[in-house]
């Protein structure tokens, strides 16, 4: 099930990823610096790969453009994990939703403003309370300190070291399972 959310808490804010939004994912997605964590310096990324990965995907993942101070910085997905998703993380299976999220700010120059604390923390709160996750996940790049202090200072933690897990400018690379759960998650 697909999510049609807008959420706010100044000063940010996530709104529905729209088609009118490809110009902005296609400027983002050919920014080097953008690549070097989002599939990798190399990638070429097309108006039309942009519409095959973010448009006409039919998988259950909800997608939104992050915004702060009125201005569109980001984006971020989050997705219920299925049976698949649990097995790839190794994952302990449960009743309860968990939810899977991927995310980068688009706008290099804002980076270590405090915008990825902000938007996940109100991510995450809406996720436990509005959709009752009993936790939500995540899989930095093991050599990403700056995000995995970020995902920490939220409240997730280290689960499991997860080597080689994902493939990175052809490259299998190492990350960490981070987890959130409503216990540990730190609302700000």
């Amino acid at each position: 099930m697909q999510y049609d959310i807008s959420l706010r808490e100044d000063p940010v804010a996530l709104r529905p990823l729209t088609p009118k939004d490809t110009g902005l994912l296609l400027q983002w997605l050919t920014d080097p610096r953008n690549l070097e964590y989002w599939e990798g310096p190399g990638t070429v990324f097309t108006p039309e790969r942009i519409r095959e990965d973010f448009y006409e995907d039919p998988d259950p993942t909800s997608r939104c453009v992050i915004r702060f101070e009125g201005r569109d910085v980001g984006y971020v997905q989050f997705y219920p994990l299925d049976r698949e998703g649990f097995e790839a993380y190794g994952y302990p299976y449960t009743q309860e939703p968990v939810f899977g999220i991927d995310q980068f700010i688009g706008v290099p120059e804002l980076w270590g403003r405090g915008i990825g604390r902000r938007f996940i923390r109100l991510l995450c709160g809406w996720l436990f309370t509005a959709c009752g996750a009993a936790a939500v996940v995540l899989d930095p790049h093991a050599d990403n300190p700056r995000a995995i202090c970020c995902y920490e200072a939220c409240g997730f933690q280290k689960a499991k070291f997860l080597p080689k897990h994902e493939l990175h400018a052809g490259v299998l690379v190492d990350c960490w399972l981070m987890t959130c759960t409503r216990e540990s998650f730190r609302p700000g």
